[in-house]
């Protein structure tokens, strides 16, 4: 049988079949013994004694293994350390300054970032639809592993439903290292949307010093004084600063 015509615009035919499939990828390089040993040895520290059997650089160190499986990685999170303080700073610490060291990219930066969404999630959930006043410890500890160590001023607000229940907790506006502006009128107004009862406020200092500036205690007069005028009643508001906060109501300022 005669063979067909080959067209100048197609490619000519191979002499012989070849398959479609790629070929099979090299597999992976082998974890060197010594840093697999180290981590089985991590894990079963974790796994029988829990984090507080753990320093701060091996726990950290156990964080950042997902990011990068062939490497030994505790000279990261010591440097990490050294550079942030603390486990707990370095988790929250902005991802522009975590990206700022050697050997940290965006995959190392979503494990620690994971960590801290987990923590939040965490703690929120001991506080949501739960009555407030009676668990404010919990309502104190979710506020400062929310808010106290980001980089800017933060504003939220905790409604609350007549049996002080918590119902929402919602950022309201974000600002500067030393402002953020709040409208009264947009706090009772989303009260009333979501048919809250009591309000509590909360926004931090990224100083760590929580003590209320002039523009804070104005600020909290004018969102008292729209609240009541709808029947609203004002709780607290929080200050947070790295280590602890400044309420309010203790201090005689609501």
């Amino acid at each position: 049988m005669p063979s067909q015509p080959h067209s100048l615009n197609e490619p000519p035919l191979p002499l012989f079949a070849t398959s479609r499939e790629p070929a099979p990828s090299a597999p992976p390089a082998k974890l060197p013994s010594y840093i697999a040993d180290h981590r089985a040895r991590l894990r079963d520290r974790f796994l029988d004694g829990g984090a507080d059997a753990m320093p701060d650089y091996e726990l950290l160190e156990m964080v950042l293994f997902r990011a990068n499986a062939r490497t030994d990685m505790k000279p990261l999170a010591r440097a990490l350390l050294d550079r942030f303080g603390s486990f707990d700073a370095t988790i929250t610490a902005p991802e522009a300054e975590l990206l700022k060291l050697p050997r940290i990219g965006r995959a190392i930066v979503a494990e620690l970032k994971l960590i801290e969404a987990a923590a939040q999630r965490l703690m929120r959930a001991r506080v949501l639809n739960r009555p407030v006043l009676s668990s404010w410890q919990a309502l104190l500890d979710y506020c400062q592993t929310a808010m106290a160590h980001r980089d800017t001023e933060q504003f939220r607000i905790l409604f609350l439903d007549r049996k002080n229940t918590l119902i929402a907790d919602e950022p309201q506006a974000r600002g500067t290292v030393d402002h953020v502006p709040v409208y009264p009128r947009e706090v009772v107004k989303r009260a009333l949307e979501l048919n809250a009862s009591a309000l509590i406020l909360v926004h931090n200092h990224p100083s760590g010093d929580p003590t209320p500036s002039q523009p804070d205690i104005d600020m909290t007069a004018q969102v008292a004084q729209a609240a009541a005028a709808l029947g609203l009643t004002i709780h607290d508001h929080l200050v947070i600063g790295k280590s602890c906060e400044f309420s309010f109501r203790a201090n005689g300022l609501l």
